[in-house]
């Protein structure tokens, strides 16, 4: 017998070995990679900003979202499968956000979608779950236009027609101020759109906004706009924007004497705040969705628990992302079926959640009905509740429609000790 066709039977051999080793090992996913959808696992898809300018806010949100699922599956998961949870990275900006939520609707074939931080990557993101009728949660943009886009995009954070109601009446009631100054990014449809909410309550209150500055994000100097403010007297200045410019925006006018109150909206709601604005940003106050220091057990079960795993406190976007997670869990639960529609009726029924941010409803619109912080910025950057406001004691503005069993009461329930919350949801 020759040895060259028992050599080269050999050889055949030895490569079949090493081919099949070689499909057996894993290498993590690749961003845009297309994989096979298991039918055994109930996918959910996060697209959050992990890098780009709102990255502290998109991380956050994340981390919140993360320990929700995990809570989820070590508890059996959702019918019997784990939940796959898919998180993307949209970069902080808009046209990524389409591309990632594209991606998770057709390559990952998700039942359902959880994002984005910001309002203006959440509309865009609206229009293509809408198309592909799969349903999306946004845990924090407070935009009206992103529900606006179709039945099957919900909040399940507070409005900014409520909000800017909120920091309006709280600024009148809580300040005592009559004339206000508005110092807003004009670039930001976030920062435009509540300004606009903002002067418009305010001015319904009785108030009067006396002088309105521009400001463009990172510009790093405010002092021309600063000047302008200081001559004009205002009782209180509101900030609509983000934590960078607002914290250095705030300092320096502390630096040209100006000592009347800051008031912001929940884009100031970061740590990052004090890093910029320092000791100068103590006695100024913003609107946000919760606070660490609620002595509710549940909120303080769910900061120990975020606290243990991440080395630090969860601020509001971690939170109202893990409220949206577990909203999220809750109505695949209870859903027919998996498929788009049967989810999105499920999340319509929600009613009375028990989130760590406040009992949740959706209202026709799919907004969330719940309530509002103030918060007071004190010595080193510490947070505690001034006051807490639900949507029952404000009315919003004529241009907006009233949540639920709105314009009641016009009074503030000052520095709130705890809240009661309901241990399961109702569901209509």
């Amino acid at each position: 017998m020759s040895l060259m066709p028992k050599t080269f039977l050999q050889v055949c051999m030895l490569l079949l070995m090493v081919a099949a080793l070689i499909a057996g090992c894993r290498r993590p996913k690749a961003e845009g990679e297309s994989v096979p959808a298991r039918d055994d696992r109930i996918r959910i898809g996060a697209f959050m900003s992990l890098t780009g300018d709102t990255a502290n806010f998109g991380i956050s949100a994340a981390n919140g979202i993360q320990l929700a699922v995990e809570q989820s599956n070590t508890g059996g998961g959702v019918l019997g499968k784990r939940i796959e949870l898919i998180v993307q990275d949209t970069r902080s900006d808009t046209g990524e956000t389409e591309t990632v939520v594209q991606r998770l609707v057709g390559q990952y074939r998700v039942h359902a979608l959880l994002g984005e931080v910001i309002s203006s990557r959440s509309i865009v993101a609206a229009s293509v779950a809408q198309a592909a009728r799969i349903p999306m949660l946004t845990p924090s943009a407070t935009s009206p236009e992103v529900t606006a886009k179709g039945d099957f995009i919900f909040r399940s954070c507070y409005t900014d027609p409520f909000q800017g109601a909120a920091l309006a009446q709280f600024a009148t009631d809580g300040l005592h101020a009559t004339r206000a100054a508005m110092l807003l990014d004009a670039g930001q449809s976030y920062s435009i759109q509540l300004s606009n909410f903002i002067r418009e309550a305010f001015i319904a209150r009785g108030g009067q906004i006396v002088v309105q500055q521009n400001y463009t994000e990172g510009a790093g100097d405010f002092t021309t706009q600063l000047a302008v403010i200081r001559d004009a007297a205002p009782d209180v200045v509101f900030i609509p924007g983000y934590y960078r410019d607002a914290g250095l925006i705030v300092r320096q006018a502390r630096r040209m004497k100006i000592n009347t109150p800051f008031v912001g909206g929940d884009g100031w709601d970061s740590r990052g705040l004090y890093d910029t604005g320092g000791q100068d940003i103590a006695g100024s106050f913003f609107s946000s969705h919760y606070s660490a220091d609620d002595p509710d057990p549940a909120v303080q079960q769910f900061v120990a628990e975020y606290r243990a795993i991440y080395g630090q406190p969860p601020d509001a976007f971690a939170a109202t992302a893990y409220d949206a997670a577990r909203i999220m869990i809750d109505a695949l639960r209870h859903a027919t079926t998996l498929d788009g529609p049967a989810v999105r009726d499920s999340l319509a029924r929600m009613k009375n959640f028990p989130g760590v941010t406040g009992s949740i409803t959706f209202n026709e619109r799919r907004d969330a009905v719940k309530p509002i912080v103030i918060i007071k910025i004190g010595d080193a950057g510490r947070f505690t509740v001034q006051a807490r406001i639900t949507p029952e004691m404000v009315a919003l503005p004529p241009s907006t429609s009233a949540p639920s069993n709105a314009n009641k009461s016009p009074k503030i329930r000052k520095k709130a000790s705890g809240r009661k919350t309901s241990t399961s949801p109702t569901r209509r």
